[in-house]
């Protein structure tokens, strides 16, 4: 009777990890707005291009940005196999990782992400929203293991003013 059980249990699992991994979960993949939100075209401040390789790395894995920028990130795919940029917490980047490895061939669709065909070219308008940092990562089974991520670190504009004690911050 118990192995009847764990057979009628496997499609909720199943149904709950394609759901979650699907992006339809609250908020998001992992919470995305701990690292800022969607962008729009007509605010973009800067472009920054993201070339992949195969060597498994981004070829600019640091880059800068001030809280309220919005970034037109263009990653290019060098490569010869396909490769993704995930904007992410370093928690949600580990945990969806996990979820990738279970189900290779699934197809990202939400904003803080783009998967690139080789020699193709893909984008993602981002806002910060929040100084800090914010990790990005190929999430393609073996390629985060293998290095394949970086940081973007947001600086804060918040400038203290003249009335403020020490504990306060500009909002």
């Amino acid at each position: 009777m118990k192995s009847r059980n764990i057979l009628i249990a496997i499609p909720g699992i199943f149904l709950a990890m394609t759901a979650m991994a699907g992006g339809n979960h609250a908020g998001g993949h992992g919470g995305v707005e701990e690292i800022g939100k969607p962008g729009v075209a007509a605010n973009v401040t800067r472009t920054v291009n993201v070339d992949m390789t195969d060597d498994m790395r981004f070829h600019t894995s640091k880059i800068a940005v001030k809280q309220g920028e919005t970034i037109r990130f263009i990653a290019k795919n060098s490569g010869q196999v396909k490769h993704e940029m995930v904007l992410g917490t370093l928690k949600a980047l580990k945990e969806h990782n996990e979820v990738m490895k279970k189900n290779p061939e699934m197809e990202h669709a939400d904003e803080n992400m783009v998967t690139v065909a080789p020699g193709k070219s893909g984008e993602i308008i981002w806002h910060f929203t929040k100084a800090g940092k914010v990790d990005f990562a190929c999430l393609q089974p073996g390629h985060y293991d293998a290095g394949m991520k970086g940081i973007v670190n947001v600086a804060s504009s918040n400038v203290q003013s003249k009335g403020q004690s020490h504990g306060e911050h500009a909002h």
